[in-house]
């Protein structure tokens, strides 16, 4: 594959764009040296870039984009909702509207509202907690990498420059699938977490209880539950993890694939708690996600129509159905070619990602750089192997079939990585210096 126009782009990007890319996970550092592709157009499960180059695509917009690029009933609602205008001086219908769909979706929640990123979402939620416990500490899951780009997140991340040394103390952590760690936290600083904000599931699984202990821990506490759903909402289940694993939050945030990557998510949760962003009590208001775009009317339509999509046709199923075809077939191919302990598929088939390990069986960013090259190579553009809902059996065999062929060359690890990798491996996307 020729990437000339991609790579004669990538200074002028650098010149005016922070990192070349409005998100951190799509810079050219994630992907092998002079192969980053600038995106022209997509399709389906399918992407083209600047140089002609076509993708079966996976990762699908960091998970945003669930049902397919330019999905066409999404397209036509969001177009036909533009012709009547995008943002008013006051509420239209399609707020209603889209908030009544939503919550049909999420019984445990009363109330939402609508914002743009998951990360005001996320950080409206533990405003909300402060607000009504009158607390000022976050417990947070060690094991999930983001919540907000927000300062009681980024603080304790591995990009914490710009955040006062005050405002980190305010944020702990405790481990996933471990409530004690969690209970030695309510008992060292007793009387001040507010909430505790994990996401329900990434590549490990909930233990069994461990989400009803939780949830007996905030209440034993007085602490708010904030489960982000980002991932995982229109993903695991049409009602997110909660859903799927019976999960009881006071709050939970939504976003990604909420509108088949349109800029909308949300964050919704009990009346008690939400209603302090409103007017409806005597206590101090919270000044709560107004955002002027937050009712922007071409992404609550594209959300509706997403929505629409899910009650009509079996997309969740078909996401794990197709996730697992992939996982099989990687697996297989995998151990076929003596890989599978360097190679290791992570995950819930909805939402794959894979490993890269070394001969010591260490995570090694070289060999991912070294796989990610390869099948790049063979027309497969997949920072993680999140599937969407375009993507056909076939489209997955031929991913498989390029894996494999990859996999050949992962296996001469006693080689020396030298002798294949071309160019500066990746680096994790958030670190604190380049």
């Amino acid at each position: 594959m020729n990437f000339e126009k991609s790579n004669a782009l990538r200074a002028r990007l650098h010149r005016l764009i922070p990192g070349g890319a409005h998100t951190y996970a799509k810079g050219d550092d994630q992907y092998p040296q002079d192969m980053a592709p600038i995106i022209a157009r997509g399709q389906g499960c399918r992407v083209w870039d600047i140089d002609g180059n076509e993708f079966i695509e996976y990762g699908s917009g960091l998970r945003a984009v669930t049902l397919g690029h330019a999905y066409p009933p999404v397209i036509e609602a969001a177009r036909r909702q533009l012709e009547l205008g995008s943002n008013f001086v006051r509420p239209a219908m399609i707020e209603l509207e889209c908030a009544e769909s939503f919550l049909e979706f999420v019984p445990n929640a009363d109330m939402v509202k609508f914002c743009k990123d998951g990360s005001d979402a996320v950080s409206g939620a533990l405003k909300l907690a402060r607000a009504y416990t009158g607390r000022d500490m976050v417990a947070i899951c060690g094991n999930h990498p983001f919540f907000s780009v927000d300062d009681w997140s980024m603080g304790v991340s591995g990009m914490p420059g710009g955040v006062p040394a005050v405002t980190r103390a305010l944020t702990l952590k405790f481990n996933y699938n471990d409530l004690q760690s969690l209970e030695n936290l309510f008992n060292e600083h007793a009387g001040r977490i507010a909430a505790v904000v994990l996401e329900g599931e990434k590549e490990t699984q909930p233990a069994l209880g461990f989400f009803d202990g939780l949830r007996a821990l905030c209440d034993r506490y007085g602490a708010v539950f904030i489960l982000d759903e980002m991932i995982t909402g229109f993903r695991w289940h049409m009602g997110g993890a909660q859903m799927r694993h019976g999960i009881k939050p006071d709050l939970s945030t939504f976003g990604k694939a909420l509108a088949n990557g349109f800029s909308v998510s949300a964050l919704a949760g009990k009346r008690e708690l939400m209603q302090l962003g409103g007017f409806d009590h005597d206590r101090e208001r919270v000044f709560l996600l107004s955002t002027t775009h937050g009712g922007e009317t071409h992404g609550l339509a594209a959300a509706i129509a997403t929505m629409q999509v899910y009650r009509d046709e079996p997309v969740i199923d078909a996401l794990w159905q197709r996730g697992q075809r992939l996982a099989d077939g990687l697996h297989a191919a995998a151990t076929s070619t003596g890989v599978a302990d360097y190679v290791p598929i992570l995950g819930q088939p909805c939402c794959l990602v894979f490993g890269s390990r070394d001969l010591q069986g260490e995570p090694s960013q070289p060999f991912r750089t070294l796989l990610m090259q390869e099948i790049i190579r063979r027309g497969i553009l997949a920072t993680s192997l999140v599937v969407n809902y375009s993507h056909s059996e076939a489209d997955i065999d031929h991913t498989i079939e390029a894996f494999a062929e990859a996999f050949v060359v992962y296996r001469a690890l006693d080689e020396g990585i030298d002798k294949y990798l071309c160019g500066r491996p990746v680096k994790p996307a958030i670190r604190p210096f380049a």
